[in-house]
């Protein structure tokens, strides 16, 4: 007789249940017990995370599971804020144990890095399908919002842009780099770094903030419009991996660089006054930090050449309505 497929709670009990660190009530009940630390104000975000539209049906489901965690942490890192509790909501075509085994393992252990706890979530058949509800703490006057741009604050990314973006071209057989550019491309793809430790540096910091995820373009453009002003981005401060920058004029680097989406870098902004302080935030998150522009009077998002005339740009980010498959 074969063995019965298990159950929803017999998924959760086997590869998702694990100690909890700083919760009240953690799974099992219908609903988890969270406490904030004193003085601490509650960060939440949801990103849902759907096959062929987010990641490639195939990926790897160890690296799946670390991107799952890792794209909702790179939200509270916007934010300044503390990773503290997770849920994740997953649909599944079918159970799958070593499929399922392997996502939980990339998943926990991007969780455990950043002192996650896990506290709950859903299973149920259907299209393959994440969905993670993360929350963090951030002293309230110190959270970082899109809001506080202002005229004269320069303008910052973390790390470097374009690669994820790159990656994917590299699987689609749209790009072909040497072996080690298109391994690191494909695992920035794949399994993103979320900025945490450069977020609570810059808690109190920065001015502004956003995570970028669907190019920079398009999130520059919520973070001016949230702030009412205009962004100017200096196209030749734009940091990339060197195998990148060699083809920087090619219009599939240019694309990834500006709208490629997928860096989960974060770009702010800051008084110059505290450009040093920047600095020293970026040494200390072990983060590399870059200027790339200024914030003005105005609206919009604008390129500026290294001539400096104007870029116009022939695509401002991924939507996530436009009919495209996999930022």
């Amino acid at each position: 007789m074969p063995d019965a497929k298990p159950g929803e709670f017999d998924l959760i009990r086997q590869h998702f249940t694990r100690p909890t660190r700083h919760t009240l009530l953690g799974v099992g009940d219908d609903a988890a017990l969270l406490q904030p630390s004193a003085g601490q104000v509650l960060a939440v975000s949801t990103d849902m995370l759907v096959a062929g539209r987010h990641f490639l049906p195939d990926t790897d489901p160890g690296r799946l599971g670390h991107k799952a965690m890792a794209v909702n942490l790179s939200d509270l890192a916007a934010m300044g804020a503390r990773p503290r509790w997770a849920t994740l909501a997953i649909a599944l075509p079918e159970p799958d144990p070593a499929w399922l085994a392997a996502f939980a393992d990339g998943f926990h252990a991007e969780a455990q890095q950043y002192g996650v706890d896990w506290v709950g979530g859903d299973t149920t058949a259907g299209p393959l399908n994440l969905s993670v509800t993360i929350l963090g703490e951030v002293a309230a006057a110190a959270a970082l919002r899109r809001s506080g741009a202002r005229p004269g604050d320069q303008l910052w990314v973390s790390g470097t842009l374009g690669e994820a973006a790159c990656g994917l071209a590299c699987l689609q057989g749209q790009l072909d780099l040497p072996a080690p550019a298109r391994t690191h491309c494909i695992a920035r793809l794949e399994q993103p770094t979320p900025r945490v430790a450069l977020g609570l540096q810059l808690a109190g910091l920065a001015s502004a903030a956003i995570d970028i995820s669907d190019g920079l373009l398009a999130d520059l453009g919520h973070l001016a419009q949230a702030s009412g002003v205009a962004a100017v981005v200096q196209h030749a401060a734009l940091p990339t991996l060197a195998a990148l920058a060699e083809r920087r004029a090619t219009p599939l680097v240019d694309d990834a660089l500006l709208a490629g989406g997928d860096d989960y870098e974060l770009c702010f902004t800051a008084p110059a006054a505290a450009a040093q302080a920047i600095l020293a935030a970026g040494i200390a998150a072990a983060v590399t930090v870059t200027c790339i522009g200024t914030i003005r009077a105005g609206s919009g998002v604008t390129v500026v050449a290294a001539d400096g005339t104007v870029r116009p740009a022939r695509r401002r980010g991924f939507d996530h309505f436009d009919g495209a498959t996999c930022p």
